[in-house]
């Protein structure tokens, strides 16, 4: 009998405990390095899990460079991450052509798209079909330090062409002060140059007509020219002691540190600003000024054009249906709005708009609303091969290892070979 109840309680205990339910997790790789940014990231994941039951966000950071570079092998792995951070353009549709990317153009259901602009949808469209969520937009251009260029007798607004620009380095190095700030070993800030240069010169016909095979290709006189021009600017000496062995987090922590006058960046600098200065601050708000990227004599560009980004997430191949959940609560309008008001980056996502309380992100904002052509960083859209070749070219010119014919050939070649 006593062995009977010890056998009923036995099987009524396994009976009274609860089984756990089956944890899903899933990693969302980024390369956002601002611990604010990355902490609202981690508010919205805790809040999805908590409406997700055995639903884990695992949210990671991996820095720019090793991102870009890890990126290829991590999506054929096993344990390639589920959701990865996106700047569209060809390196986005090889990593479709290698099959590690997830279709979402049944997901992302017209209820969904309709919270995005057309262009942003454009973005991560390819062959008809959607395979991203776009997130925030961005804009590169001149930030400057008001003290600095009021001590260099400087006016930022008097700054309209690239003579103007050309004209204050001069100023600047004779009141003791580093003009300019680039992070030269990533090599990619300093493409910012010789591309929107070619924006400039040539706009956006010179580049479709380049990626067409038409003429002399990237080989092209736009292209030359834009080398030239750059070369000018490297010729006066412009940038920081050892700019081509800093990072971009270190000359952004520079640059929020009053130790240049002007740093050439997207706006997402003014994060890296913050966290990487010595003071985790940088410059406040009123003590930054803001141009857009001069014009250039007889450029065929328009001065509304803009280049920067149009950055977003891919969900992997394989992933679980919650990746998608996530992305879709994500971007919902009450979620990005907290981006808008803290001023972390400017959303893409209708009805955050009037949560912009930055003035820089406001103007940036109205600037890429307004502009009829915005080109996606050429590291980005022709593809890591080609991407990587304008961006060592473009740190070859700051070295002066190369003539600008040679630069614009190599990217010419390496777009022939890639295509």
């Amino acid at each position: 009998m006593v062995t009977r109840l010890l056998a009923a309680a036995a099987v009524s205990a396994l009976v009274a405990v609860p089984t756990a339910q089956a944890q899903t997790t899933i990693t969302m790789m980024h390369v956002e390095q601002n611990p604010a940014i990355s902490a609202y990231w981690n508010d919205i994941a805790r809040r999805f899990e908590a409406a997700h039951p055995g639903v884990k966000m695992d949210l990671q950071y991996l820095e720019n460079e090793s991102y870009k570079k890890k990126m290829p092998t991590l999506l054929q792995s096993s344990d390639r991450p589920q959701i990865i951070y996106s700047w569209g353009g060809g390196v986005m549709r090889e990593q479709i052509k290698a099959g590690a990317i997830m279709d979402l153009s049944t997901a992302v259901d017209a209820n969904w798209k309709s919270r995005f602009s057309e262009a942003a949808v454009q973005a991560y469209t390819i062959d008809g079909k959607m395979w991203g969520v776009p997130m925030h937009t961005s804009q590169v251009g001149f930030f400057y330090n008001r003290d600095l260029f009021t001590k260099a007798g400087v006016d930022g607004d008097a700054i309209k062409t690239w003579d103007d620009l050309l004209g204050t380095i001069p100023k600047f190095k004779a009141a003791g002060i580093v003009p300019i700030t680039a992070g030269g070993a990533d090599k990619w800030p300093l493409h910012f140059y010789w591309t929107h240069l070619a924006v400039r010169i040539g706009g956006k016909q010179a580049i479709e007509d380049a990626m067409a095979g038409k003429g002399k290709g990237f080989a092209s006189e736009t292209f030359v020219r834009a080398g030239e021009m750059f070369k000018q600017l490297v010729d006066l000496q412009p940038f920081q002691p050892g700019v081509l062995g800093a990072t971009y987090p270190q000359s952004s922590g520079q640059f929020g540190d009053g130790r240049a006058a002007m740093v050439l960046q997207g706006n997402f600098v003014l994060n890296s600003m913050r966290a990487n200065s010595a003071d985790k601050k940088g410059l406040p708000d009123d003590k930054l000024g803001w141009f857009a990227f001069p014009s250039v004599p007889n450029g065929k560009g328009d001065l509304s054009d803009t280049l920067g980004g149009l950055n977003g997430w891919l969900v992997t191949k394989g992933a679980p249906k919650e990746a998608i959940e996530f992305l879709r609560f994500f971007s919902q309008a009450d979620n990005q709005r907290i981006a808008a008001e803290r001023g972390f980056y400017i959303p893409i996502v209708h009805g955050t708009a009037d949560a912009i309380q930055s003035p820089h992100l406001r103007r940036v904002a109205e600037n890429v609303g307004k502009s009829r052509y915005h080109q996606i960083f050429y590291d980005q859209a022709l593809g890591p091969s080609v991407g990587q070749v304008v961006n060592d070219i473009s740190a070859e010119i700051a070295a002066g290892r190369v003539t600008p014919a040679k630069a614009a050939e190599s990217v010419n070649q390496a777009w022939q070979l890639a295509n």
